[in-house]
Order: C-alpha cells, then sequence, then structure tokens
C-alpha cells in the first residue's frame, strides 16, 4: 500500500508539471490564435477589435494567471472551449477517442504478443538460417520510415489493386458498419503493427539467449528436461519483469506512433486532433490532449508496477534492503 501511495504520488505530481510546461510552451508559441477562433475575419477587425476579443477569450492576462484559472475550471469538470471547433474540449474528443482506442488498444497489444512469440521462435534457433533472414529482414524493416511505408501501402493496397480505403475510419454513411470500420483500419494497423514489431522481439531474442546461456539451465538439461520446456517453464518467467517494464516504458512510443499514422491515413482520433491543434493554436485542446497521453502512460506503468510485483514478489523490496527474509 505505502509502495502504491508513493507512485500514485509521483503520478500527481508528473500530471501537474506536464500540464504546466504545455501550458507555459503553447502560449510561448508564434502564431496568433484569434485565428484559429475567428479565421480570415481577424485581417478585417480593428486594434480595439482585436482587443476586445483577446479579452473575451482571456488571453490578455498573464500566463500564470491564466493557468491558475484554468486549474480552477478544470478542477470543476471544465476544460475550456476548442478555438477551432467553437466547442466544448471534451465535447469534441469525445466524438473521436473511441477510433485511437481502437487502432492504439490493438496495435499496442498485437505488437507486444507477436513481439514475445517471434522473440522466443528466434531464441530457440539461435544463429540458425531462419533466424539470421529473420534478424536481418526485421531489421531492413525497423529502419523504413513509418510515413514512407504508410505511402507504399497506400500505394500498393488502395491506389494499384483497390483493396483497401486510403483514408477515414469509415465510409461515408457506414460508420455503423463493423466490416467497412476493419477494412479502414487494417492499413494503418498494419503500419503501427509492422514498424513497431521487430524493435521489441530482437529485444526479447537477446534477453532470452542471455538467459538460456544461464547455469540453471544446464543443471535442468542433466536431469533430462528439454530446452523448449526449459524456456516456457523457466526462462520465460524470468524474463517477464523486464518484458513487461519495456512494455510499460514503451508505451509513449507506440502513442506516438499511432499519432503519427492517424495523421497520414487521415484517420479521426486523438492523433489528428494533436497535429490539428498544434497547427492552429488551439491551446486548450492541446493541453487537454497531451494530458490524456501523460495519464494514459502513467496509468500503463502503475500496471506494469503492479504485474511485475506479483510475478517477482523481491520487487517490492526497496533497494538494499535483504532480499533473505523472503526465504
Amino acid at each position: 500500500m505505502g509502495r502504491l501511495i508513493k507512485n500514485i504520488f509521483k503520478s500527481v505530481l508528473f500530471i501537474f508539471v506536464l500540464s504546466v510546461i504545455v501550458f507555459y510552451i503553447s502560449r510561448l508559441a508564434p502564431g496568433d490564435p484569434l485565428v484559429s477562433y475567428y479565421g480570415d475575419s481577424v485581417n478585417r477587425m480593428s486594434t480595439q477589435q482585436k482587443i476586445e476579443a483577446t479579452e473575451r477569450l482571456g488571453l490578455n492576462k498573464p500566463i500564470y494567471i491564466q493557468y491558475k484559472k484554468w486549474v480552477i475550471n478544470a478542477l470543476n469538470g471544465d476544460f475550456g472551449i476548442s478555438l477551432k471547433y467553437k466547442r466544448g474540449v471534451l465535447v469534441v474528443i469525445k466524438e473521436v477517442y473511441a477510433n485511437t482506442l481502437v487502432l492504439g488498444g490493438i496495435s499496442y497489444v498485437l505488437t507486444f504478443v507477436l513481439s514475445l512469440i517471434l522473440g522466443i521462435f528466434c531464441a530457440l534457433r539461435e544463429n540458425s538460417f531462419i533466424d539470421k533472414v529473420i534478424i536481418r529482414i526485421g531489421t531492413v524493416i525497423n529502419s523504413i520510415p513509418t510515413f514512407w511505408m504508410s505511402l507504399i501501402l497506400i500505394l500498393v493496397f488502395s491506389i494499384n489493386l483497390k483493396l483497401l480505403p486510403t483514408s477515414g475510419a469509415y465510409s461515408i454513411g457506414e460508420d455503423r458498419d463493423i466490416f467497412d470500420r476493419i477494412m479502414h483500419l487494417i492499413l494503418p494497423l498494419t503500419v503501427m503493427v509492422i514498424s513497431h514489431l521487430w524493435f521489441y522481439a530482437y529485444m526479447v531474442r537477446n534477453k532470452l539467449v542471455e538467459e538460456i546461456r544461464q547455469d540453471y539451465v544446464i543443471l535442468y538439461k542433466t536431469k533430462g528436461l528439454t530446452e523448449r520446456a526449459i524456456v516456457y517453464k523457466h526462462c520465460l518467467r524470468n524474463i517477464l519483469p523486464s518484458y513487461i517494464s519495456m512494455v510499460a516504458i514503451s508505451a509513449p512510443h507506440i502513442i506516438a506512433g499511432t499519432y503519427v499514422v492517424e495523421t497520414i491515413f487521415s484517420y479521426p482520433g486523438l492523433g489528428t486532433l494533436c497535429f490539428e491543434s498544434a497547427k492552429y493554436h488551439d491551446y486548450n485542446m492541446l493541453l487537454v490532449l497531451c494530458l490524456i497521453t501523460g495519464v494514459i502512460v502513467v496509468l500503463i506503468n502503475l500496471i506494469a508496477d503492479f504485474v511485475n510485483i506479483k510475478i517477482d514478489p523481491r520487487l517490492n523490496f526497496d533497494r538494499g534492503e535483504n532480499v533473505a527474509s523472503l526465504l
């Protein structure tokens, strides 16, 4: 319980610091937020009208006062209005968050499940022909930029073969058609998984190969156990805490990849909103999206920490404490 409270306190502190940094950087960035809210009509405004418009949006006060007001409103459930969409920030986010949750969640699970399977497969066949082939192919694919891979897949499967749609989460008027949504998910999901798969699979392979070379593996082999049985029953369990920690640490990497892929495929989600809010200086939207991303990362790390302790209770001890008391 003490460890949990400590982690929660750190998480709250992290979210607070993140909100301060994003709030200040977004306000100090070059650009005119009035253009986001009023559009081209800003050019026809007089100086006095621009001053009054700035006051109405609360942008005329010092940044620390703006932040204080935002925090008070946020604690009451009011995260402000989107300067671009002229609606409440949460209202706009609620319309698209499910798309990102589906794309990001499925790609996150598939990436780490497949990387674990592929890593085990290669580790059991270390230095074999198939292992060397997979390593070389994986290294080449992992070096391909995400945007270039996306464009190639669009060119082949959408433009030339006309098998898959090029963009969007669903066709016009087909938002309730599950098959249509799946067809729109295939390309962005493929890019997400392929672009991250080998990086984590190679880490699993190396960790497992290192574990297989430990002395206890030789002892089990002398007792008649096969290498495959030793790997699944003992080696895999020993590397799971490291693997789960890697899964948690990689959350920002996967989330960032999801946002990039959404932008490339014009997939309506949080990534597209992030891009548009940064482009049009939509301060309130950008801040909330950054906080949502931060909260997701924090929650994944808390869950990973809890799971690791369940797998290996020794991790619950502070550094330097004698773990012999477990015996």
